[in-house]
């Protein structure tokens, strides 16, 4: 085993290291989809998506170039791994990767102009000096209720965090 030194990019991923923890971004990565998806002038947008937008399968014309929205799709679902606040918008666009349509081009246009514009923002959380990370998905069954649906969050949840819990106590015995 051979020590590299300092972890500061991997898989795309920069990593700068702070005295209370870890910045992770993908500010380079970002860049560079920038470049590759023709977005070279200085407009940006504030919101990832228009306020109560709402895309269908049937809304404007079919695209031509179904591969390059396919390949700026999943290109901005990698992007997601330090970007949680786009999370959302992109799994309301990666809907339509088997026809997508000048509507949800048009989206995905609008996400790359707001991660334009904030370029430089990532995250880290930290779980008392634990670096902690996150994931987002669909329940697996559908709730009859909110109040349901709200109790099985809740219960996912809870099995998660006492799972993790459980692992940083592992980790930190002897």
């Amino acid at each position: 085993m051979k020590d590299l030194g300092t972890l500061s990019y991997f898989l795309r991923l920069e990593v700068t290291s702070s005295f209370d923890g870890y910045y992770l971004s993908q500010a380079k990565y970002a860049s560079d989809l920038l470049s590759k998806a023709g977005i070279t002038d200085n407009k940006t947008v504030s919101t990832p998506l228009e306020y109560n937008a709402k895309l269908t399968p049937l809304d404007g014309e079919p695209i031509s170039d179904a591969t390059r929205y396919r390949q700026l799709d999943g290109s901005l679902i990698y992007l997601t791994v330090t970007r949680p606040d786009i999370s959302h918008v992109m799994g309301m666009v990666s809907k339509f990767m088997d026809t997508p349509r000048s509507v949800h081009y048009a989206a995905v246009l609008r996400i790359l102009r707001y991660v334009k514009g904030t370029l430089y923002h990532g995250f880290y959380f930290l779980l008392g000096t634990s670096l902690v990370s996150w994931r987002s998905k669909k329940q697996d069954v559908v709730s009859r209720s909110s109040t349901e649906a709200k109790y099985r969050a809740l219960a996912d949840t809870t099995c998660e965090l006492v799972w993790l819990c459980w692992l940083l106590a592992d980790m930190d015995a002897p």
